[in-house]
């Protein structure tokens, strides 16, 4: 392809021309895919990224400041999205894993006939950098001075963690409470 074609295209393209807009993404379509196509291993996949990827370079276009090939700047975009979806992937599978744990340990509670406070439940629900520190201070009664030192964070974000912590189980218990009352009917 003519070089001097493609920098007509994208600085038409640039200033809103649909026509340009179309024929580069046209000419790159083929390129991005196979590129996508080696990144997911996964031909519906890439096939979506790809998609996902022209709809981003249209949303776009006005930003794309000719620092680097339009293709490049296409990579660029499919690899964020793709990156984006990995990691957004790596989180819903550990909040699975970690729903499972949850259940496990409610049902090995009902085996031994043992309640599960709600508490617990509201507690499962915060991050793990809220559930320590409150741990450590209300369940296991150590300072916050110690806190800090363990786990390496200032004083002034253990107080903050736990007040913060403190204040959204509150609430989620509270949540529960109107809707157990709710679901509750008089006779």
């Amino acid at each position: 392809m003519d070089v001097n074609l493609e920098e007509q295209w994208i600085a038409k393209a640039v200033r809103n021309d649909p026509e340009s807009l179309a024929c580069l993404l046209q000419h790159n379509y083929t390129f991005l895919y196979k590129y996508m196509l080696k990144v997911t291993m996964n031909r519906a996949l890439a096939e979506d990224l790809v998609q996902e990827t022209m709809l981003k370079a249209i949303e776009n276009i006005s930003t794309f400041q000719r620092k680097s090939k339009f293709s490049t700047w296409l990579i660029s975009i499919g690899t964020r999205l793709y990156l984006d979806g990995m990691r957004k992937q790596r989180v819903e599978r550990r909040w699975q894993e970690q729903e499972q744990a949850l259940r496990s340990m409610r049902f090995e509670a009902a085996m031994r006939q043992e309640d599960w406070p709600d508490a617990l439940d509201a507690l499962a629900r915060v991050g793990y950098d809220i559930r320590i520190p409150i741990l450590l201070k209300y369940y296991y009664g150590y300072a916050y001075e110690e806190i800090a030192d363990w786990l390496d964070i200032p004083l002034g974000t253990v107080k903050s963690r736990i007040h913060n912590g403190l204040k959204q189980l509150r609430k989620e218990l509270q949540g529960n409470d109107e809707q157990a009352e709710a679901s509750v009917k008089p006779i």
